[in-house]
């Protein structure tokens, strides 16, 4: 609570500045900063980052140790060749059946023309015709069992994919990568030391659009929106100054600093809002300085 109050101090001599000097907030320059951590575990190999770098997305500046996830990816693309090797081909294994079932249907042609002539018997066309039906079931159970065994392998095979896949993945994430194109803040690890999920490795924060965190009260938030075109001036010290031209991205939609059970007039007129103002920096803007807001 001693924080939070001298906080509120610190807000309130600014606000007072500000109707003095002729702007209407004051604050300071910040980015969004975002923390690269490891996604796998191992002996990082390589790690070209250092502070003050620029970094490009998802542009690789090191590696984690990669050896046995592809040696595992190695053994599980021979399974899958060994897999596909088995897959049978049901065109050749069910010739031989219709080959025969074709030679007897010719047969049965023969026999029923011959004993239209009365040169064959009625038994002989019931014996190609059994002959044929016997035939027929023993090709359908082979094309039945053919094509249960290609399903089996391939359903293995897929298996075997998914899992390469899953190394692929994981492959990828041995490599140290950037999601934003930024400059390297801050380095927590170097190459050799041991990795592991979840540590933090870097801190990359994109400095060419930063943004002032200026302080309103409440009774200057009717003249804000978001989207609102606004004034930002950079103190540097020693009387050097630069304007930039500021937007208005944010509004918090609760005070900071005043407690909430406070409800007099006076008070409310003292509520402290945050407000997030983009910037387009031309180099000379740095993390931390302190900047005003004229509306």
């Amino acid at each position: 609570m001693r924080h939070i109050m001298v906080y509120g101090l610190v807000v309130l001599a600014l606000t007072g500045c500000t109707q003095h000097n002729g702007f209407d907030a004051a604050g300071s320059f910040e980015a969004t900063e975002i923390t690269i951590s490891a996604e796998a575990a191992g002996r990082i190999l390589r790690f070209d980052a250092e502070e003050g770098d620029r970094v490009a997305s998802d542009i690789s500046v090191g590696e984690i140790d990669t050896v046995q996830l592809y040696l595992r990816k190695l053994q599980l693309e021979r399974q899958a060749a060994s897999a596909r090797s088995n897959r049978p081909d049901i065109q050749k294994q069910a010739a031989a059946l219709r080959e025969q079932i074709a030679q007897q249907r010719t047969e049965r042609r023969r026999v029923e023309n011959l004993l239209k002539d009365g040169a064959a018997t009625t038994k002989q066309l019931d014996d190609i015709d059994a002959q044929l039906k016997i035939l027929g079931g023993q090709l359908d159970a082979l094309l039945s069992t053919l094509r249960n065994n290609t399903v089996s392998i391939d359903e293995n095979s897929s298996a075997i994919e998914l899992q390469i896949a899953q190394i692929e993945d994981q492959l990828r994430k041995c490599r140290i990568v950037s999601p934003i194109a930024g400059t390297v803040l801050a380095k927590y690890a170097e190459a050799g030391e041991l990795a592991s999920v979840g540590r933090p490795l870097m801190k990359v924060a994109d400095l060419n659009h930063v943004y002032l965190r200026a302080y309103f009260t409440s009774d200057q938030l009717a003249d804000l929106q978001v989207g609102q075109t606004v004034t930002v001036t950079a103190d540097f010290g020693g009387g050097k100054r630069f304007d930039y031209p500021g937007r208005i991205m944010w509004i918090a939609s609760e005070n900071e600093f005043t407690p909430k059970n406070i409800q007099t007039r006076n008070s409310r007129a003292n509520l402290s809002y945050a407000v997030k103002i983009a910037v387009e920096n031309d180099g000379r803007l740095k993390l931390g300085l302190y900047g005003e807001v004229k509306l």
